[in-house]
Order: structure tokens, then sequence, then C-alpha cells
């Protein structure tokens, strides 16, 4: 019998083999991430600082280089003062975010015994993050108004003679809004990282003869202060950026800087809101370099 073969018929064909050397393979794996952030997150900043030095008039824009902008913003006592409003209010806020947020955390961690338990005060706490920052803020104006809930037990009391003013449409109302839909911010990383927190240490300062107040002070808030300086960041860069909680809240009475930039847009002031914008970034980097020359968050990320 004559045995018929065709070359290359019936034999699997050598697979090419690419060796990429190993030092290029992490540039390879990071490259889709360096995409993403250097369209969605590089090019808008450098557009935004290319425009803060461009000219504008009543009408339109004009590709320039001037330095107005920045004169007009670091030069006025307004804007200073809206900058330090709005520092006052992120101060405020943090200040009441980490304490309430502090002690949530704490209850949850240590108190609740369960993590089954803990797994639904958690969830609890999130309900109100189902709806939107809009109706949380406004959800507070029958409560505050001048016929709202408070003024309106206080007066049937005979608390107060006549409502208070106050409550509403004030730096008060502001930062009550503010603590109530940032808090979770602050309450989410510091649970986290009192959950990292040996447990074994807290019995090994129970048996040094260490009282509650001594095991908080030197065991529990020092290896917190990871999670304390990442809820900072979150809070103070929402509140430095909220613009609507502080135009609907204060009634128009208060301002901030991301108010100041929504009103120059509205005025068609692109340039002055960009210059605003690079000088806000720039104060909030440097507040964020600050808590890390303080405290090294490296651990939780």
């Amino acid at each position: 019998m004559v045995e018929v073969r065709f070359l290359g018929v019936g034999k699997p064909k050598p697979k090419r083999v690419i060796r990429v050397p190993l030092r290029f393979v992490s540039y390879l794996q990071a490259t889709p991430l360096i995409v993403i952030l250097g369209a969605f997150l590089l090019l808008p900043i450098l557009m935004i600082g290319t425009v803060s030095f461009w000219d504008y008039d009543f009408a339109q824009m004009y590709p320039d280089f001037v330095t107005f902008n920045y004169t007009e913003t670091l030069g006025s006592w307004v804007t200073w003062k809206t900058y330090l409003n709005t520092l006052k209010f992120a101060f405020i806020v943090w200040a009441i975010t980490l304490f309430v947020g502090f002690w949530v955390a704490y209850f949850l961690a240590f108190h609740v015994r369960t993590s089954a338990m803990q797994s639904v005060l958690f969830l609890v706490c999130t309900v109100p993050f189902l709806t939107s920052n809009i109706i949380r803020m406004i959800s507070w104006i029958p409560v505050l108004g001048r016929n709202g809930l408070i003024n309106s037990a206080l007066v049937n009391a005979g608390i107060v003679p006549q409502p208070i003013e106050w409550l509403l449409y004030s730096d008060f109302a502001v930062v009550l809004a503010m603590v109530h839909l940032y808090t979770l911010f602050m309450v989410t990383p510091i649970f986290n990282t009192m959950m990292r927190i040996d447990r074994s240490l807290l019995e090994a300062a129970r048996d040094a003869g260490a009282s509650g107040w001594q095991i908080l002070t030197n065991v529990i808030i020092p290896l917190s202060k990871p999670g304390m300086a990442i809820g900072t960041i979150f809070v103070v860069t929402l509140v430095m950026a909220d613009f609507s909680t502080v135009q609907v809240m204060s009634g128009g009475q208060s301002a901030s800087v991301a108010l100041m930039m929504k009103n120059q847009m509205s005025l068609l002031q692109y340039p002055a809101a960009a210059a605003n914008a690079v000088v806000l970034l720039a104060l909030v980097l440097l507040m964020v370099a600050a808590i890390l020359r303080v405290v090294d968050i490296r651990k939780e990320l």
C-alpha cells in the first residue's frame, strides 16, 4: 500500500511565544489605569489650568496668557473672606464629623459582638445615602423652618416666645446639613481601621491593669489614626467643593469658593472660575499633604 502524505497536514504548527522583559510587565499592566487617569483626570486639570490664563469678556473667551484672573482672585479681599469662610465650614464640619464618626465606629467595632449585627447596623447608617444629597438636605427645611417642627415644639411648650430665626438660612443650618451629609465618610474608614486592631492588644492592656480610658487613649486612638486621616481627607475635600448646601441652607447669606465658582460660570466668566479652581485645588492638595505628613495611611490602602 502506498501512503500519501501532504506536507504540513496533520502536524500542529509551532506556536510563536512572545517574551516580554519582566521590567516591562508592570508597565503594561498599569497602562489601562494610566490611560483612564490621564484622559479623565490629568487632561481636564491641564485644560482648567490652561483656561485660567485666558482672557474673556461678557460674551466669549480669548486664548491668551494673562495673569489677570489670578491677580483678581488673590488680590480681592472679598475672595479672601470667601476662602476663609469655606475653611471655617471645613474645620467645623471636620471636628463634628470626627467626634461623631469616631464614637459611632467605636460602638460598632467594640460593643457590637457579632459581625452580623455589625453589618446590619452599618447598613442602617447607609440607608439615608440611598437618596440624593439634595433630598436629604432639603428635608431639613421643614424641621428647621420658622414654622417647622423644632420651632413649633419650642413655642408650643413655652420655651421660647417666638420662633428662632437662626435655625434655618444660616451658618448653623449649613453646618448641620453638611454633618448629616458627610458623617458616614468619616465613620467608614475609622470603622475599617478599628476592625483591624488586634484584640489581643486590648486584652494585654487590661491584664496590665490599664483602665478603659487608658486603653482608649493609648491603644485604640493611636491605632485608629490612619482611618481618621482618610476620613479627614474625604470630609475636607467634600466640604471645600460643596456649593449646593451652602446655597440652599444659607438662603444666599453665606458664601463658599465652590459657590463663587458656580456664580462665575453662570456669568460666563470661565477663566476666572478656572483660576479659582486651580487655587482651590492647590489649597486642598496642601491640606492633604499636611495630613499625610502627620499620619501614614499606606497600610490602609
